[in-house]
């Protein structure tokens, strides 16, 4: 039998007040994700040019006066005579024989210029000229905003991609002798709650379920402490995310004070030992973020991938796929759901995936929003069916025998 997660105040009744609600989810999305399609706070250039690349021409010139010496007009038309006359010496000297023997030699050793192919001229300059820029850059209008960091953004999401390999997650759950599959998707479950009545970033959900899976894949878990783990992780990832993460108090409350503070802050040491205080884990979602931008996506698109990319948490069989892979495939099926295109060249580029390697991940996304759900798990559909969230729970998936004729096609 799993476990009954024992928790307070945890009911929908939240989305009670539909204006508020909007209007702080909006704040929210300008606020904390200046990278999404919305776009970030208004521009505002905060410094000036600090470089000497403007200095005037009179400065240079002093410059040069001062390092060298003032020449007289006299001294240089004496030096350019003498010159003159030691060169007219010299040719003299040389003699009229010797010089046209090498203007002879010269003639005969000189190498003809080669002659070019007229039709092979016209392809190059038609290729110079004709070739266009294979994608677009994303990040050049914010480069006045220094609040969006957007000469750093490519080489940021690059160094996260480095990063996943380090983080490549293995099936865990035949090494727990007290858990299985569906303990752990009650738990998600239950921590997608949490992430709501807290008003928690996205970010700091992600990021709990990864540092639930590396530690069980890590150490053994009983079932009365799966609880106490999920809320911990929570706590770790509002520390490293959040700007006010909740107190310690708040966590102990949600449980149902079935914990002790000193359980709580035990499970605390226990989880950053167990991971070597490594809990930098890039997530799908900072990836979503990202790449939804680079495809200039609305916000209901983005949201239909986000909601795709919230169901993965609970399954269990997502776990070890890359989260760059995995924010590019419910990127792109939110874009075939929504008629919207597919993969262009500037999201090949920014995300590192071509068309092929996404098909059988769309394949498994697809048969996701097919599945029934599970009548105890219903945490992530409740929500995105809400019209906060544009009701994108409520948009049919796409026909099975639709999307195998278009990834036949690969027309991008």
């Amino acid at each position: 039998m799993p476990p009954v997660l024992k928790t307070k105040s945890l009911q929908h009744e939240k989305f009670g007040k539909e204006p508020s609600i909007i209007e702080k989810d909006g704040d929210l999305q300008i606020k904390r994700s200046p990278s999404s399609p919305q776009g970030g706070p208004k521009k505002r250039s905060a410094f000036e040019d600090l470089t000497n690349a403007k200095q005037s021409q009179a400065q240079i010139l002093i410059t040069k006066r001062k390092g060298g010496k003032v020449v007289n007009k006299k001294t240089q038309k004496g030096c350019i005579g003498q010159e003159a006359l030691q060169n007219n010496e010299n040719r003299k000297s040389t003699g009229s024989k010797a010089s046209q023997d090498r203007l002879d030699n010269a003639k005969e050793k000189s190498p003809k210029t080669p002659e070019v192919p007229e039709e092979k001229s016209d392809a190059v300059a038609k290729s110079a000229e004709v070739q266009p820029t294979p994608y677009e850059d994303v990040d050049e209008e914010n480069l006045n905003d220094p609040f969006l960091n957007a000469i750093y953004a490519k080489d940021i999401f690059d160094y996260m991609k480095e990063r996943e390999m380090k983080f490549v997650l293995k099936g865990y759950m035949e090494k727990q002798p007290d858990l299985n599959i569906e303990m752990r998707a009650i738990l998600v479950d239950w921590m997608v709650e949490v992430q709501e009545n807290f008003e928690l970033n996205h970010e700091t959900l992600y990021l709990a379920v990864k540092l639930v899976d590396h530690f069980l894949s890590k150490a053994v878990c009983m079932r009365e402490t799966l609880q106490l783990l999920g809320s911990t992780a929570i706590l770790i990832a509002a520390k490293f995310d959040e700007r006010c993460p909740p107190c310690m108090d708040d966590f102990l409350y949600i449980c149902d004070d079935a914990y002790q503070r000193e359980e709580l802050l035990a499970m605390e040491v226990n989880i950053l030992r167990t991971l070597k205080f490594d809990i930098n884990v890039p997530v799908a979602y900072r990836f979503l973020r990202r790449y939804a931008k680079c495809a200039r996506a609305n916000l209901e698109t983005l949201t239909l991938a986000r909601y795709i990319c919230e169901l993965t948490l609970q399954e269990y069989e997502f776990i070890w796929e890359s989260a760059s892979k995995l924010a590019s495939s419910c990127l792109l099926l939110a874009l075939k759901m929504k008629d919207l295109g597919g993969w262009t060249p500037t999201l090949q580029h920014y995300t590192g995936y071509q068309f092929t390697d996404l098909h059988s991940l769309m394949r498994r996304l697809n048969l996701l929003l097919y599945s029934k759900p599970n009548e105890r798990l219903k945490a992530v559909r409740y929500k995105y069916a809400h019209k906060v969230f544009f009701e994108v729970a409520k948009i049919p998936p796409l026909d099975v025998l639709n999307l195998e004729e278009q990834l036949k096609l690969n027309n991008i």
